[in-house]
């Protein structure tokens, strides 16, 4: 298994569609306006085909959110935005006028609230839909750059795919273009295929 059919990459993207749903109403709530997620696409590839161009990197510095997800299948999930997004936001979500420089004492907290948010909304209604449980670690924030994103990726052989979703995110009407990416075993891509295939059984 090294890739999904187009139904079952369909069936992610409605699954996930319904978790950045329920992110965004927990974030409206956190920042006092309208906030939409949407996740327009979702892929599946090898961790040897991972490049800039299929996260959008460009040569400036990242925000990552990362989190170990458990159960029927694991997954460690990076929340990915670059670090000048990553302040925008966090700006947005404290309504602040403060500086760069100030907002960056928030940067982390905010963010690991922003990423856990967002992680457990996704990945919650993927186990509702799909019928399992998953466990989740705290999240942590890191600052790097693209190079050492595409590095962590790939490095990892126990997790040689990754399942990438492709995020639009707007607070107040500012729109942030994100990705949220999935490192996945071979069984874990697996046992996660076999779950969709059942879910959609009932109805093709």
């Amino acid at each position: 298994m090294n890739s999904l059919n187009e139904l079952q990459l369909d069936a992610l993207t409605e699954v996930f569609s319904i978790g950045a749903g329920r992110a965004a109403l927990s974030l409206s709530e956190i920042v006092g306006d309208e906030v939409r997620i949407s996740v327009p696409s979702v892929q599946v590839i090898s961790s040897n085909d991972i490049s800039s161009t299929t996260l959008s990197l460009n040569s400036g510095r990242f925000g990552a959110v990362s989190q170990n997800f458990s159960g029927p299948f694991n997954a460690e999930a990076l929340l990915l935005f670059t670090e000048e997004q990553a302040l925008k936001i966090v700006s947005d979500m404290m309504d602040s006028q403060m500086s760069l420089e100030e907002l960056a004492e928030f940067e982390h907290e905010a963010m690991c609230e922003l990423g856990n948010i967002i992680l457990n909304a996704c990945l919650s209604a993927m186990a509702d839909m799909l019928n399992f449980t998953l466990d989740s670690s705290l999240p942590n924030y890191t600052v790097a750059s693209a190079d050492d994103i595409l590095t962590r990726l790939k490095k990892n052989t126990n997790q040689p795919y990754i399942m990438i979703l492709h995020i639009d995110l707007a607070i107040e009407n500012q729109r942030t273009a994100g990705n949220l990416v999935f490192l996945l075993s071979s069984a874990s891509l697996n046992n996660l295929v076999t779950h969709i295939d059942q879910f959609l059984d009932p109805i093709s």
